[in-house]
């Protein structure tokens, strides 16, 4: 999810500008990132966001989006259980210890 406060917003147009030239010398189109959006590629969606009549991603999304195309991690953070879910695991093992599994 992109936070305004903490990420860097940019327009698709911007974006395109970000990435690596490809055929012929050229940028990805701006629709690539709009199919990446919508459809994703390989199972993953690029994150973005609505700012008024613009559509945006941030810097950080898109480094989010190549890391998980490139089945790295996103973060040390990202590879660390949420509060919610580190709970959820020890009330299961105390429920497997109190039934003696």
């Amino acid at each position: 999810m992109i936070d305004i406060s903490r990420e860097r917003v940019i327009t698709f147009t911007e974006a395109a500008g970000h990435l690596p030239r490809r055929r012929m010398g050229r940028r990805p189109h701006v629709a690539t990132l709009y199919r990446w959006t919508q459809r994703g590629l390989r199972g993953v969606r690029l994150e973005s966001i609505q700012i008024g009549g613009s559509l945006c991603t941030s810097v950080e999304a898109m480094q989010r989006f190549f890391n998980r195309l490139g089945g790295g991690d996103e973060s040390p953070a990202a590879s660390s259980p949420s509060a919610d879910r580190a709970k959820a695991v020890s009330q299961a093992e105390q429920v497997c210890k109190a039934a003696g599994i």
